[in-house]
């Protein structure tokens, strides 16, 4: 579905993406994970044709976006990290606009926007002005809007940021809805229960660098099931471990605060790179 190919975006000074290869299959929910200024946002921007690339190159679907750029964007669907509804139009109207734009007929059109306010549970307040919508509404606005004119790729640039507990939750499930119809989903995230929930396989970023790739659970492996988490000269350490036992045994010569948990992504990233994904 989609290749990336020695992907690179220079600034300058400043290589914000390093030949970044990657393929995601069709059908596949893939996560590319990493603290802030990873590269995460700028590599879906080149994907979304938003940032013209330095170097590589992008095929989707077979096409190169270098000779096929109309027909490549038109299988795309982006929701952004920032909001850019129309807030002073109704959930209703930012979906006709979107369809007419898109060169949707008049019954495609109204087909798609009640199924998708349907499927995003909006419908009861698909006549209300979106600027008194929550934060989670608009999110779910703009992945409807996204999902309008029936892509092939949707990308997803931390599309619960800025979203408290609960409405993260529900996003979450939204999200699963979009995953069991099989639409082919690139994420960036930087939570890292986000990704353990939701993704079949995650890339971590660091530097502009995919430095790791496989699915949640082979990544955890990598390190050892186990964490022992404790408080050591003013920081915080983690060393890992496959057995529990070995992990208790380890922690009982400790002092001060210890905790023996389950390891989890952001463990792989801190033993990779001496850094955490929240940096």
């Amino acid at each position: 579905m989609l290749i990336i190919k020695n992907l690179t975006k220079i600034y300058g000074s400043l290589t914000a993406v390093n030949e970044l290869n990657l393929e995601i299959k069709r059908g596949e929910f893939f996560g590319l994970l990493g603290p802030n200024g990873a590269g995460k946002s700028t590599t879906i921007r080149m994907i979304s044709t938003l940032t013209p690339k330095t170097s590589g190159d992008i095929i989707i679907n077979g096409k190169s976006m270098d000779r096929n750029l109309k027909e490549v964007k038109m299988k795309i669907g982006v929701v952004p990290q920032g909001n850019n509804l129309e807030v002073e139009m109704t959930a209703w109207e930012n979906l006709e606009l979107h369809g007419r734009l898109y060169n949707m007929t008049k019954d495609i059109r109204s087909k798609r926007m009640q199924e998708l306010l349907e499927f995003t549970e909006l419908k009861e307040r698909k006549n209300d002005i979106v600027k008194g919508y929550s934060g989670g509404m608009k999110r779910k606005l703009m992945i409807a809007r996204a999902l309008m004119h029936n892509p092939d790729l949707l990308l997803l640039d931390e599309p619960t940021v800025g979203l408290d507990a609960v409405a993260r939750r529900k996003m979450w499930d939204l999200l699963k809805r979009l995953k069991n119809k099989g639409l082919t989903v690139l994420l960036t995230t930087h939570y890292i229960e986000e990704a353990e929930v939701l993704c079949d396989r995650v890339g971590l970023i660091d530097g502009g660098r995919l430095i790791e790739l496989d699915s949640p659970q082979k990544l955890i492996q990598k390190v050892g099931k186990y964490t022992v988490e404790y408080f050591q000269n003013g920081e915080t350490k983690e060393e890992f471990f496959e057995d529990r036992n070995e992990a208790a045994s380890f922690a009982a010569k400790l002092q001060g605060s210890v905790n023996i948990r389950l390891s989890n992504l952001e463990d792989v990233f801190i033993k990779l790179t001496n850094r955490r994904v929240e940096a």
